[in-house]
């Protein structure tokens, strides 16, 4: 069995690390958007932050293969992916796969990137990357620590490798969740997003987004529907008719999907702007977001004051992720139509329902993920 380098090196709490690498993967948006996060704030502190990609360090074209296959999935066989997520990713008893085996395949062209930029910590932020990082750790050709920063209220199995040195969760529980299954260290610090879903006031772009808003739907509280980067999700028009038929401007993000944005175009009482650049500022025109993953899109609202519910969420981590996020108070989880409906009814309305919902959210953020990047012990490097 591989010792893990920390028991072979003597601890010792070195200085503030000054370069960083960090390890995402170009599924969707919401990972690469954490990674970019973490990467712009390390700069405007002076430290040196590289981004790779853990997909394009798969040979053979692998990495585009995999993302096409969970695109493919999502997209038109989700139960194909629920039976994979519950297969490889749902914790649980016994001996099931883990992703170490295709993580190894990215392992060379890895060290290569590690050696080019002699990172003081690497920081995954994406399930596989973990895997990778935490087997190198473990057979000791890592030197370095990794630091996982999991992006999901609902911890998997693919995040949890026993070489990876700590792990930063979004919430208390996904800490203890670590703990209790993995038995290493884990802490919390929140979603990270841009500083800019928080501010407040009304800026121009917000302005501009309620003008248009109100035009298209006079006296119509909009509600935000997420489709995610890839615009997929269960009867997103259905969703959006419904909505319309409520007394709701639904605003539809159908990400890079063009065919469901021409269809949603066409639907009355519907607006789907295609892909959008200021999500702060359409986020805090919006009355409520509609989500089916507990992702990025989520969080942002969250930050921006912006209560959630969750619907018709993807399988797999979608379901658990909606779940965890409703058991923690974060959001709704509408079980069908009339649950919907009547989650935005009291959502949206001014009152006490909906100030609390929006202080739970923002309760959730803290602002230390940067002092557990970088202050983090190191074994001594042997002469």
């Amino acid at each position: 069995m591989a010792v893990h380098p920390s028991a072979r090196h003597e601890a010792a709490l070195a200085p503030e690390a000054e370069r960083v690498l960090l390890v995402s993967a170009g599924m969707g948006a919401g990972h690469d958007s954490v990674a970019a996060e973490v990467a712009r704030r390390l700069r405007a502190e002076g430290k040196e932050a590289r981004v790779v990609d853990v997909l394009a360090l798969l040979p053979r074209g692998l990495g585009t293969g995999l993302r096409g296959f969970y695109e493919a999935c999502v997209r038109g066989a989700p139960w194909a992916y629920g039976g994979i997520y519950e297969l490889f990713f749902r914790l649980g008893a016994g001996r099931r796969p883990t992703g170490t085996p295709l993580a190894r395949l990215a392992a060379d062209a890895f060290m290569t990137s590690v050696r080019r930029s002699r990172p003081d910590v690497v920081v995954p932020v994406f399930h596989l990357a973990a895997q990778l990082t935490g087997q190198l750790r473990a057979a000791g050709v890592l030197r370095v620590p990794s630091t996982v920063l999991i992006v999901d209220f609902a911890v998997h199995r693919q995040w949890l490798h026993p070489g990876n040195d700590l792990h930063l969760c979004v919430s208390d529980d996904g800490a203890r969740q670590v703990r209790r299954w993995l038995g290493a260290p884990a802490e919390t610090v929140g979603p990270v997003v841009d500083p800019r879903f928080f501010e407040g006031g009304e800026e121009a772009g917000a302005s501009t987004w309620r003008g248009r808003l109100e035009s298209r739907g006079p006296g119509r509280p909009a509600v935000l529907v997420s489709g995610g980067a890839w615009g997929v999700g269960s009867h997103l028009l259905d969703t959006a008719r419904l909505l319309a038929g409520r007394g709701f401007l639904p605003v539809v993000l159908s990400g890079r999907n063009e065919r469901l944005r021409r269809a949603l175009s066409g639907t009355p009482g519907v607006l789907a702007p295609g892909w959008v650049t200021d999500m702060p500022q359409l986020l805090r025109a919006c009355a409520a977001l509609v989500d089916n993953a507990a992702g990025q899109t989520a969080v942002q609202a969250l930050a921006a004051g912006v209560p959630v519910v969750g619907y018709r969420p993807l399988p797999g981590h979608g379901v658990d992720g909606v779940r965890r996020m409703a058991a923690l108070g974060l959001c709704d989880f509408a079980a069908d139509a009339t649950g919907l409906l009547g989650s935005l009814d009291r959502l949206t309305a001014p009152g006490p329902e909906r100030a609390r919902r929006i202080a739970a959210g923002r309760a959730v953020f803290r602002d230390d993920v940067l002092t557990r990047v970088l202050a983090r012990p190191v074994p001594k490097r042997s002469p």
